[in-house]
């Protein structure tokens, strides 16, 4: 394997290991272990812990970037485009019931930890809520685009913790559902301000 290509497998066994383990529970040996390295050699590419959260943070962003445009690509509305973001958790429920969401778990962890990397983590969900706020806005809502863009990545932090609780299909389906049932009725213009209308 060439350099970049060894780093960039330590990164991605990283990142698999710091969501379904923990960024503080996963060790050195674990991801050595995992991409099948002798510890002297991992050191030859990352010094400390801190320096592999940073590069799985990069990639976060970058994939998250890339996602982000690929839906601006494919999505003909705004509308379109805010559906493929909460829908994430239809086609992500699998790993989202056994692990939770893989950015509010790493944000909740650094919390807890203190981490000096939190405002890095943090920007994963700046993204997302810049993103959400921009089309909002092209959807005639931009007095209140921020207020309905928080809202909507509350909504679905709470949807994945919960489904990661309770372990329910049938819970994610109905929620995703009310969720884009609040949508149709932001694009239509019948919800005045940005407290989410109640759906039965």
């Amino acid at each position: 394997m060439s350099d970049k290509s060894t780093r960039d497998h330590i990164v991605e066994a990283a990142d698999q290991l710091f969501y379904h383990n923990g960024f503080e529970h996963t060790s050195f040996s674990d991801i050595a272990d995992a991409v099948k390295i002798s510890r002297g050699n991992f050191y030859y590419y990352f010094k400390t812990k801190d320096d592999i959260l940073e590069a799985v943070i990069d990639v976060r962003l970058a994939k998250t970037r890339a996602m982000l445009d690929q839906w601006e690509r494919d999505g003909r509305t705004p509308a379109e485009r805010i559906r493929s973001f909460i829908h994430i958790l239809i086609t992500n429920r699998a790993d989202i019931k056994q692990y939770g969401c893989p950015v509010g778990t790493l944000n909740a962890e650094l919390a807890k930890l203190d981490h000096g990397s939190r405002p890095e983590a943090a920007a994963l969900f700046m993204l997302f809520r810049n993103w959400l706020c921009k089309q909002f806005a092209l959807l005639g809502r931009k007095r209140d685009a921020d207020a309905l863009a928080m809202h909507v990545l509350a909504m679905s932090q709470g949807v994945a913790t919960l489904a990661n609780t309770f372990q329910d299909d049938r819970f994610i389906q109905r929620e995703v559902q009310q969720m884009d049932d609040w949508l149709a009725l932001i694009a239509d213009g019948e919800v005045p301000t940005s407290r989410p209308a109640r759906v039965n």
